[in-house]
């Protein structure tokens, strides 16, 4: 898909298993949890505990009840470590691409500051973006219109992509704006499952894209 872009264009994107997979975190955090749990063999406690993850149960219920972990310690480990997360192939080319041609870049994402942000430091992404939107920094979350219009206010711009993967909640904001929509679909390792809704691809005039390698920035 062909992304005309100039200086009166501004493309957003989400974040979570649409920059990257958002399972990767949940490893990255399970292995940090594991090496503070059992330093000495944490390699068999993180497997333990991804196959829990995997099978439906509560892998923090396991380490509280047969490691004599805390709960709250658990969460902020999960919460606040520093990812070893990786954007999916063709992500920053793509960035470096769209302020080539005088475009501006945005992040709109739903999350925790401190984790959203290191996730974007985590991945590289720090010095293309020009607006970053967090929803406990803003205090809304999507699809309220008011973590778009931020956007909006940011740059005194009319065009406006916004990339992202989930159909129940990302594109109503930006259609009721006028944005022009664009929908990843699930890679299959997505954290939620998102199926493909076909009346809301229509309702949302949205165009699907299978990687994100098949945006090309076009002049």
């Amino acid at each position: 898909m062909d992304l005309k872009i100039d200086q009166n264009t501004v493309v957003v994107f989400d974040l979570d298993d649409t920059l990257y997979n958002e399972i990767e975190y949940l490893k990255s955090a399970y292995q940090h949890i594991a090496k503070k749990v059992d330093p000495h063999s944490w390699q068999s406690l993180h497997a333990i505990m991804f196959s829990l993850y995997r099978s439906g149960s509560n892998v923090f219920d396991y380490l509280i009840n047969e490691r004599s972990c805390i709960k709250e310690d658990l969460l902020d480990h999960y919460r606040y470590h520093s990812p070893a997360i990786e954007p999916f192939p063709g992500v920053l080319d793509l960035f470096v691409d769209i302020k080539k041609n005088g475009g501006k870049l945005a992040l709109v994402t739903d999350g925790r500051s401190v984790t959203q942000r290191n996730k974007i430091k985590a991945l590289g992404l720090e010095p293309y973006l020009d607006h970053i939107v967090i929803s406990e920094e803003i205090g809304t979350e999507k699809p309220h219109t008011n973590n778009f219009l931020s956007v909006e206010k940011a740059f005194n711009r009319t065009c406006h992509y916004y990339i992202a993967d989930n159909i129940r909640k990302d594109f109503d904001g930006p259609h009721e704006l006028g944005w022009q929509g664009i929908l990843l679909a699930d890679n299959g390792l997505n954290i939620h499952q998102n199926p493909l809704l076909n009346y809301k691809i229509e309702k949302l005039n949205l165009t699907v894209i299978l990687s994100i390698q098949e945006l090309r920035v076009v002049s």
